[in-house]
């Protein structure tokens, strides 16, 4: 017994004396690859021999030439032959800065843990745009633009292509970002595999469109992607949050776009809008097909308005004009876009009701849209011609007198030969008891709809009361505000006020980021074509800032006038806001 006691009492002191006498000697460094790729991300791992705190390490010296995006601690103790052993491992995921993408080696500096030094290491770099680079990678991404000069507001296509030859386990891909424009993604994302010099590889294709609102250079950051990679490993490795996987970041490319500004020959007044489009065409058709018009039957005229490299948002209002003796009653337009061959297809349709009230001979005056051909660089005019119908004697109304004029035009006169989608209207004879029954009708209904506007009235005050009164104000404040610039003709100002007024006004979960998100949220045309004429007096060549005035205040702001926009304001605060925004598309490629 004694003898064990002695054995035991030994053993103990030992064991103190071992872990007493060590202590940190060595502290390593090495990085996951060497040469490494311009746009790619470097793992840097640090072990000390000994157990110390997890910011013991001094990182500083990393922040002049990289990123610190990402930096894990684990902690090891093992035991052999009564020697107890300690590390404690640091693994850090480092993004090259804007400055040290381009050169051909990096320098990762030498750390310090408790006054000792890892050494420093050399690192090789192999640009990214080298055919042997894609060759090494497992993770890379290929951009195109579908122009780099370009118009203001003028929309671009960015085609983004994701290509993955690994097992993932989480991926990540950024939105692009330029600052001045607006971006947002069309069409789906697709999906397929290939084969790059001789690897396979699982290709994610993704499309934005890209409209920027501001001239000059301009620079386009692409997405960033950022994901882990699966690790084959024969054993599993005691560190287990990296052992298993390696973290993978690919830098996003910068490309340089040359905005042109609104050209000195382009007509831009109150009547006509910035259009700078690779094609434009308008289209018309018309019903009934067989052009037999007559008194009091409604005519239906389409007009079609086809732009490429435009968004919705950006087609114009149809506007049609008609002589006396006509009423026209338009529709509600109708919006398309289509993605063909990355290139964004816009399309309007709107359809104008026509009925005459007499027989004759009736001329539509031409419709004219103004545009720019950004592939000729001149100005054009998309043109309706003026348009001749005739309408003849309906034998089931009474029949008005048509004088001699009238009757030679309806002998003379040519027909419209195309076609289009008919609204039938019914027309009916009038008579007295019909005529009382509406109108006891018509009184019983104003009553009711008084009594119902009563009770909302009511409710609506009193939910007003318990609104928390912290929000109200901000959107009063934001309101007011708007609403200040527009009456003193403060273009740069409500431009700014725009999208903070309609996020306060508009309660939904995503917040409105862009003008394009706000001109498809509210789809009013009259606050589109408010927006787009702060922006052709800003942001065009006549502007401010692009004829070299000061703060773009002698010949831009002092050139606009806020009236329409303040209407188009008054009318969404009145009927508030009810969609919802779109959520942005996220990556899940595994």
């Amino acid at each position: 017994m004694v003898k064990i006691l002695i054995k035991l009492f030994t053993l103990v002191i030992l064991l103190g004396i071992s872990q007493a006498s060590y202590a940190l000697t060595k502290l390593t460094a090495s990085i996951d690859s060497n040469p490494v790729m311009s746009n790619e991300s470097i793992v840097l791992t640090v072990i000390a021999d000994d157990s110390v705190e997890r910011d013991a390490l001094d990182t500083s010296p990393l922040l002049q030439h990289f990123i610190v995006a990402r930096t894990e601690v684990s902690s090891q103790t093992s035991m052999v032959n009564w020697s107890t052993t300690r590390t404690t491992r640091w693994q850090i995921v480092l993004i090259p800065r804007e400055n040290t993408i381009k050169a051909d080696h990096l320098i990762i500096p030498a750390l310090s843990v408790d006054g000792y030094q890892s050494q420093a290491i050399n690192v090789k770099v192999i640009d990214q745009s080298n055919s042997t680079a894609k060759k090494q990678q497992d993770v890379f991404i290929d951009t195109q633009l579908s122009s780099k000069d370009i118009y203001v507001q003028q929309l671009l296509t960015l085609t983004v292509k994701l290509h993955i030859g690994v097992q993932l386990q989480r991926a990540s891909l950024t939105e692009p970002t330029l600052k001045g424009a607006t971006i947002e993604p069309i069409g789906t994302d697709n999906e397929t595999d290939g084969i790059v010099n001789g690897k396979r590889y699982r290709i994610i294709e993704r499309t934005y469109a890209i409209t920027p609102e501001q001239s000059g250079e301009l620079t386009l950051m692409t997405p960033m992607f950022s994901g882990d990679k699966v690790v084959q490993s024969r054993r599993r490795s005691a560190f287990s949050s990296f052992g298993e996987t390696k973290p993978i970041n690919i830098i996003g490319e910068k490309l340089t776009l040359n905005v042109r500004p609104i050209p000195d020959s382009y007509p831009v007044d109150t009547n006509t809008s910035w259009l700078p489009s690779e094609l434009l065409t308008l289209h018309q058709e018309w019903q009934p097909q067989n052009g037999e018009f007559k008194v009091g039957e409604p005519i239906t005229r389409t007009i079609l308005l086809t732009a490429a490299g435009l968004a919705k948002a950006q087609l114009p209002k149809i506007i049609m004009t008609v002589p006396a003796g006509l009423k026209v009653y338009p529709d509600q337009a109708e919006l398309h876009s289509s993605l063909t061959k990355n290139q964004l297809i816009s399309q309007k349709r709107q359809s104008f009701a026509l009925v005459a009230s007499q027989a004759g001979s009736y001329t539509l005056p031409k419709v004219t849209i103004a545009w720019w051909n950004t592939i000729t660089n001149k100005y054009q005019q998309a043109t309706l011609p003026e348009q001749t119908i005739i309408i003849k004697p309906n034998n089931d109304l009474p029949q008005p007198t048509i004088n001699n004029n009238q009757a030679a035009n309806l002998t003379q006169a040519k027909l419209p030969t195309s076609t289009a989608i008919a609204t039938p209207v019914i027309i009916e004879k009038s008579y007295y008891p019909q005529w009382l029954f509406l109108a006891l009708w018509l009184i019983t209904l104003i009553a009711w709809l008084s009594h119902v506007l009563y009770l909302k009235r009511s409710e609506l005050n009193t939910d007003n009361k318990t609104t928390n009164k912290g929000s109200k104000v901000n959107v009063n404040n934001h309101y007011q505000a708007l609403v200040a610039a527009c009456k003193t003709n403060n273009g740069e100002q409500a431009l700014n006020l725009v999208l903070p007024w309609l996020n306060s006004l508009h309660k939904g979960n995503v917040e409105i980021a862009t003008l394009t998100q706000a001109f498809e949220l509210i789809n009013r045309e009259e606050f589109t074509c408010a927006i787009n004429k702060v922006q052709q007096n800003l942001y065009g060549k006549k502007g401010g800032k692009e004829s070299g005035t000061k703060d773009g205040k002698e010949n831009g702001d002092n050139n606009w006038q806020g009236n329409n926009l303040l209407s188009a304001v008054q009318a969404i605060q009145k009927s508030g806001i009810n969609s919802k925004v779109k959520k942005p598309i996220t990556l899940n490629p595994t």
